[in-house]
């Protein structure tokens, strides 16, 4: 996690970059359910009919986006993660899937950021869900600058969006490519990471012969880029995700359909709920996905 204190963290880059958006973008609607809501003070007087605070309405709040999107515009949805995907889910499905209309979700907090606020701000099982409705693209950024490039990408697209930003950030960008960039290259087997789990998984691998592969789209799976690392490697398939354990499991089996292969998913555990307030870096031990934790059950797995 990176520690230097002149980078600015995923939040803020997402702020600053609606705001100036805003600015070009004449058909973009930022709504908000009052978390982060005074971030954009200045620009709800600059533009009050496109900058709304809906209050603690997370539902209503992605009925408007749907509303919204069905007139023309481009709606930027964004709270904590279990109040932006979780609680609305069913208007997710509903105004936004069914109705075929785009929007930008954007949520904080990921599987455990902010601890200090227990288990109700906590969501590791929000890209599972958005796993049974289709037409999304997901986004976990490692990094803020891959953050923007992908916000950016989102506002100007049409389509619907979820981009999960995270307090974890690896210390240097990785390539924001569709599929997977491939940044080691090795025999015994293919370890994916997601998003700010990389400088995690590279420590954890260094010393192992393993090809790594990185993303911060993870949906849609990049079924071909995992098909040809694997064919240059042994079938052994680590997959290295910061929210539910096996969320992709079932992506690397449909990739892998013809391939005999064997998998070992590493994410938030779902055996069980860790009660347990601490740091994000007692989580991170207590879910196996600390270097230490990694680093023993990669080996072990691929030898």
């Amino acid at each position: 996690m990176s520690t230097q204190v002149d980078r600015k963290m995923m939040r803020s880059v997402f702020v600053d970059t609606v705001i100036e958006s805003l600015a070009t973008h004449p058909k973009l609607v930022l709504l908000t359910a009052d978390i982060s809501s005074w971030s954009f003070d200045e620009a709800r007087a600059t533009y009050p009919d496109r900058v709304i605070n809906v209050g603690i309405r997370e539902q209503a709040m992605i009925g408007i986006a749907g509303g919204l999107a069905l007139n023309g515009f481009r709606p930027v949805v964004h709270t904590y993660t279990p109040f932006l995907v979780e609680r609305p889910f069913e208007q997710i499905k509903l105004d936004l899937g069914h109705q075929d209309v785009g929007a930008v979700l954007v949520s904080i907090g990921g599987s455990y950021d902010d601890l200090a606020r227990g288990r109700t701000h906590q969501a590791p099982g929000d890209v599972a869900l958005f796993d049974t409705v289709p037409g999304w693209t997901v986004h976990v950024p490692g990094h803020e600058d891959e953050a923007e490039k992908l916000m950016r990408d989102a506002l100007s697209s049409t389509e619907r969006v979820y981009l999960r930003l995270s307090d974890k950030a690896n210390r240097e960008a990785a390539p924001v490519l569709d599929g997977f960039s491939v940044l080691r290259r090795g025999s015994a087997g293919v370890v994916v990471a997601v998003g700010p789990v990389l400088d995690d998984v590279l420590a954890a691998t260094s010393t192992a012969d393993v090809t790594v592969l990185y993303a911060a789209t993870i949906r849609p799976f990049d079924h071909a880029g995992l098909r040809a690392a694997v064919a240059e490697a042994r079938p052994n398939v680590v997959v290295v995700e910061p929210y539910l354990r096996g969320t992709s499991a079932h992506e690397v089996a449909e990739a892998l359909g013809d391939v005999p292969h064997r998998l070992r998913s590493h994410g938030v555990r779902r055996d069980e709920e860790v009660r347990a307030y601490g740091t994000a870096a007692d989580h991170d031990r207590l879910h196996g996905l600390d270097v230490a934790s990694l680093a023993e059950s990669i080996s072990d797995f691929v030898r």
